[in-house]
């Protein structure tokens, strides 16, 4: 299936997320409205709002509830965007200026402190306990996770176990999260939600190192992103790191030096370097480890269109080229 394959099985779920957020986002504060119409106008995949009405569906949810968790999943994701670019110093997301490069660093950070709190007025609203405790420890994590990136940016000793602990609470958290509220929502069994947990947990950690092959193998123009973003932060990913485990002592010299300054200097031979070792193939070999396994738990729920969708949805997490 096509992503707009799995898209159309919830079409009208998704519409309706797409309403319940222009709406969330509204503001009687100018700028905060100008910022929130810069982010809407960006588009994405909203993958992650995908996977939340699947997962309510897979599990027989048809109510308003599981929309209103894919919005606030998206927003919470939204304000971390806002909050890493500015961290990153970023210009451009997805092809177009980041909010930080048109309303300054400020207007970002305090507007995704916005869209943060908004999203839990809209957890509070659902009045569901266990939905609260599930997106507080979340969130939480993800903070974590961003405190344990900034630390290993320009740090060649990076392990990959630090590198994978860091897409575990900055990337596949907030997947775990979105899956589990919806199963919680739509009163599953625990199994159903021990599984959806692990799939979304799987689902988030394919994605996030396919995303990190893509880094250094893809069209700039198509992904939005400058080929070499993360090694001009100095981010050590599991390519570079798989290089500086294989490659030979000029190639290793080259990588840490890159890292521990970033740029973009020496774009060229580290990507060799990449090549050569292998480290594209080694970290999209892990990722399509994560995506089977995500496939494996969804083993618990009954066969449905949803579940066939998300299905597709973990395949296509290792599949996509932009």
């Amino acid at each position: 299936m096509t992503l707009e394959e799995i898209r159309a099985l919830v079409r009208s779920d998704l519409e309706g997320v797409n309403r319940v957020i222009r709406a969330r986002l509204k503001s009687a504060v100018p700028l905060v409205d100008q910022v929130a119409d810069h982010i809407i106008a960006g588009g994405g995949k909203r993958l992650r709002p995908l996977l939340v009405v699947l997962a309510g569906r897979a599990c027989g949810n048809d109510g308003h509830a599981v929309v209103e968790a894919a919005a606030f999943i998206e927003f919470i994701h939204t304000a971390t965007l806002l909050h890493d670019d500015v961290v990153d110093g970023s210009s451009m997301r997805r092809g177009r200026d980041t909010a930080n490069e048109v309303f300054g660093n400020q207007a970002s950070v305090l507007v995704g402190d916005f869209v943060y709190s908004r999203a839990f007025q809209m957890m509070a609203a659902l009045t569901n306990q266990r939905v609260m405790e599930i997106m507080a420890e979340a969130t939480n994590v993800i903070a974590e996770g961003e405190v344990l990136q900034l630390m290993n940016a320009h740090d060649p000793d990076t392990t990959e176990q630090r590198y994978l602990e860091v897409i575990h609470r900055k990337t596949a958290k907030l997947f775990q999260a979105g899956a589990e509220v919806a199963a919680v929502l739509a009163g599953g069994p625990n199994n159903v939600v021990q599984a959806l947990a692990a799939y979304g947990k799987h689902v988030g950690t394919a994605y996030q190192l396919m995303d990190d092959v893509l880094d250094y193998r893809s069209n700039p123009a198509e992904r939005g992103k400058n080929l070499g973003d993360d090694l001009a932060e100095g981010k050590p990913t599991l390519p570079l790191i798989h290089a500086l485990r294989h490659g030979d002592e000029a190639q290793k010299a080259a990588i840490r030096l890159a890292i521990e300054n970033g740029g973009l200097a020496q774009l060229e031979p580290i990507v060799a370097a990449i090549e050569s070792t292998g480290g594209l193939e080694y970290a999209a070999r892990l990722a399509q480890s994560e995506s089977e396994r995500a496939l494996k738990a969804l083993d618990a729920l009954p066969d449905t269109p949803y579940r066939t969708g998300l299905a597709a949805l973990a395949r296509f997490a290792v599949a996509h080229t932009t």
